[in-house]
This record gives structure tokens, sequence and C-alpha cells, in this order.
């Protein structure tokens, strides 16, 4: 009995091309859904502290404006039960020196259902000096309110 040998199929050249292309398009199509799920991510991160760092920037802008009824109505509920607006005005009035502002970052946290914030704002002194203040912010019949 002779040895025959087994008939082997002939080398194709464009299996290594097309199994090439196939995995550059995975690869690709990978790499495109990566953006898009990260922008989409982004976008969703900065429509939920847009509404925060807007209550910051009104309160922050009517203290330096020296607009203290404004920065007041931008307070939580307890912070005005606690003070009334003309103590408020009052005290901001003899106090507050602050020439201008930075919100350096807004940060928008749910934890088991509560919605917070905390902002940090660069407070700008009359001497060219700075200042760092964390505001703290609850959600409050649906606005953003400073409530330290």
């Amino acid at each position: 009995m002779a040895y025959e040998p087994v008939m082997v199929p002939p080398k194709n050249p464009r299996t290594r091309r097309t199994v090439l292309v196939v995995v550059g398009v995975v690869l690709s199509l990978c790499c495109l859904g990566g953006l898009i799920g990260g922008s989409v991510l982004w976008n969703l991160a900065r429509e939920a502290r847009g509404p925060a760092h807007d209550s910051v920037d009104t309160f922050a802008g009517a203290m330096v404006a020296r607009d203290f009824p404004t920065a007041y109505g931008q307070l939580c509920s307890r912070m005005r039960n606690q003070q009334s607006q003309a103590d408020f005005v009052r005290q901001q009035s003899e106090r507050f020196t602050s020439t201008g502002y930075e919100i350096v970052g807004v940060n928008v946290t749910n934890r088991n259902g509560r919605v917070g914030a905390q902002a940090d704002v660069r407070w700008l002194l009359p001497d060219g000096a700075s200042g760092t203040q964390v505001l703290t912010l609850i959600k409050e019949d649906g606005d953003w309110r400073i409530c330290e």
C-alpha cells in the first residue's frame, strides 16, 4: 500500500488581506463607539453641572456687585429662615469686600437619590490676594440653592 499525500488547498493571497481589513473595520468601529460614548457622557455631566454653576454664578456676581438682596434670594430656605434679608444685607454690607470671583469647579453628586453639589469659588480681594471658598448647594423646588 502506497502512501498518497492529502490534497492541500492552494494558499489564497487574499485571505490575509481580508482578515486585516475585517480586524481594521472592527477596531475602527470600537474607537468610534468609544469617542461617541465619551462625548455623550461628557455632555451629560456638563448638563448636570450647568444649572448648579449658573446658581453659583448668580450668587457670586450679586455679591461682588453688592446686590445683596439678589444674593439672599439664592440661599436655601433653611438659611433664609435663620436670617432675615435685612440682617443678611446689613451683615454683608459691613463685611464683604471681594472685588471679583472665579468659579474654579462645580461637582454634582447623587448619593442614594439625594442630589447635591459643591462649588469652589475663588474670591479676589482688594489687595490683589485671593481666597477660595467651598459653597454647598442643594436642589430645592427644582432650583439649585446655596446652603452652607
